[in-house]
């Protein structure tokens, strides 16, 4: 049977989708068997692969109060400290490094310096990793691993399909939570607002890439929520759900469809790209 990689897109609060999405999945017994994601894509997959349940998964978002994860720092490269997030990531992920997670895992972070990305796959702490990931440019500071100064993987790879391909996904499902409909205003409140926004303008073309290599797209409607709206945490799940149970028969069929019989070989395999 074909290995099912599943692409968890950078978006902030949008992100919160992704758990909708996996509880979709679950319920239907879609089993995933690769999973890598970016900056929110990268926390919500490492909780998963780590074994966390989702649905207790979708609770905690749901109450998740803003103090837990935000540390005021005196701004030199980010307004954020960010050890309670990494305090935060730690739980979600039992601590565990990549070896000892239920399912292939990569995370992906930029390395601001060289301006490449960088992709944590094989060995190392799961949640130093997340940490790096989520450093959006401006915000939290960056993580200093190695040689490396590293920052929010959105900057380089917001939609990480490439990388599944590489870990041998023959067929890969992408949750994009910023596609948003043309000429959106989006309400800015905040310098939060500012440097997530302006960073997702930057960010959309670079992704038309990803999203043609995904061999499906699952887009939840996000509209009318901000990337900081956490206390929407619910609305942001359900959309992932809605649009989740949308795409459930056309995954199942396409991958029923990638089946090998006993006595064919591979170059039988037919199905959707």
């Amino acid at each position: 049977m074909s290995k099912l990689g599943l692409a968890l897109g950078a978006g902030g609060a949008k992100g919160l989708a992704h758990i909708g999405v996996l509880q979709v999945f679950k319920e239907n017994g879609i089993k995933i068997d690769l999973i890598a994601g970016s900056s929110m894509g990268a926390l919500i997959g490492a909780a998963f692969a780590a074994g966390t349940d989702i649905d207790l998964l979708a609770k905690l978002a749901a109450t998740l109060q803003r103090s837990l994860f935000i540390d005021i720092s005196v701004p030199r490269f980010g307004l954020l400290k960010g050890e309670k997030a990494l305090g935060l990531i730690r739980l979600l992920t039992r601590s565990k490094k990549f070896t000892e997670l239920e399912l292939p895992l990569a995370v992906v972070a930029t390395d601001i310096e060289r301006g490449e990305p960088v992709v944590f796959r094989e060995q190392g702490d799961v949640a130093q990793a997340v940490r790096a990931s989520i450093s959006i440019p401006g915000i939290f500071n960056p993580v200093r691993l190695g040689d490396r100064l590293l920052v929010d993987g959105a900057v380089t790879d917001r939609l990480p399909v490439a990388v599944l391909k590489e870990m041998g996904a023959d067929y890969v499902v992408a949750v994009d939570v910023k596609a948003c409909p043309a000429g959106e205003r989006i309400k800015i409140q905040n310098i939060y607002d500012i440097i997530m926004h302006s960073i997702e303008i930057l960010e959309n073309k670079a992704c038309q890439p990803s999203l043609n290599a995904a061999d499906f797209l699952i887009a939840p409607d996000t509209t009318g929520i901000g990337t900081t709206d956490f206390h929407k945490a619910e609305e942001c799940m359900e959309a992932g759900r809605i649009a989740a149970r949308e795409a459930v028969s056309k995954i199942t069929a396409d991958l029923a469809g990638r089946l090998v019989p006993r006595n064919s070989n591979q170059d039988s395999i037919t199905g959707v790209r």
